[in-house]
């Protein structure tokens, strides 16, 4: 039996991802694939983050938070979180569009999830489907010279290819993504949680030294 076919691969791969396709539809596939491509790229760095960050405190200390100006951190969730900070004046602006970027990455995670666990279902049915058709055309391999042993060999490389592309591919992708998330979400919050302990503190300490001024005036 010979486990490097390429056409079976193919059909294997091809047809997973056309039924998931169409099981799921082609904006959670797409989200899919963006979420795959994200475990490529460098993983989130909470203390670059907080250098940077850093600035946009010591901006609010000197300017305070009515006149403080949005610096851009290079994060997109951290760039919009803080301009809400700005625009509102408020903590609470912070944490409620941090809260929200959260949600929708935790939904496109969940997305990518459920579609590779659906392409985990399908994977080994599309190779079974490869087998039961290859194995339909046995007595023309027979009689074009080869052995039945060779045609069944070559006819169940497809469901090979189904269970490696379900256990070995799909499957670990599923989990590489809800890991990535769940540790990307601590590190999130904890930046969020310590900016706004900084700002409140900023804040209070402001409207302490305008009092201390309004009493010594």
């Amino acid at each position: 039996m010979d486990i490097l076919d390429p056409a079976s691969a193919i059909m294997v791969a091809g047809g997973t991802l056309a039924a998931t396709a169409l099981r799921c539809g082609a904006a959670e596939l797409r989200i899919t694939l963006r979420a795959i491509a994200g475990l490529t790229r460098r993983r989130f760095d909470p203390v670059t983050i907080r250098q940077r960050l850093a600035a946009q405190i010591g901006d609010i200390d000197a300017d305070g938070l009515i006149r403080a100006r949005m610096r851009s951190v290079s994060d997109g969730e951290f760039d919009r979180a803080t301009d809400a900070l700005i625009r509102s004046r408020s903590v609470d602006g912070l944490l409620a569009t941090h809260a929200r970027l959260g949600r929708d990455r935790a939904g496109d995670a969940a997305v990518a999830g459920n579609v590779l666990d659906q392409a985990t279902e399908l994977a080994p049915v599309l190779g079974l489907a490869g087998t039961l058709l290859a194995m339909s055309g046995l007595t023309g391999a027979v009689a074009g010279g080869s052995t039945y042993a060779d045609a069944i060999g070559g006819a169940v490389t497809t469901t090979l290819y189904g269970l490696v592309l379900a256990h070995f591919i799909c499957a670990p992708l599923a989990a590489a993504i809800a890991r990535r998330a769940a540790h990307e979400d601590t590190e999130r919050q904890a930046v969020v949680e310590w900016l706004a302990r900084a700002v409140r503190q900023s804040v209070a300490s402001a409207t302490m030294h305008a009092s201390d001024a309004d009493i010594a005036a």
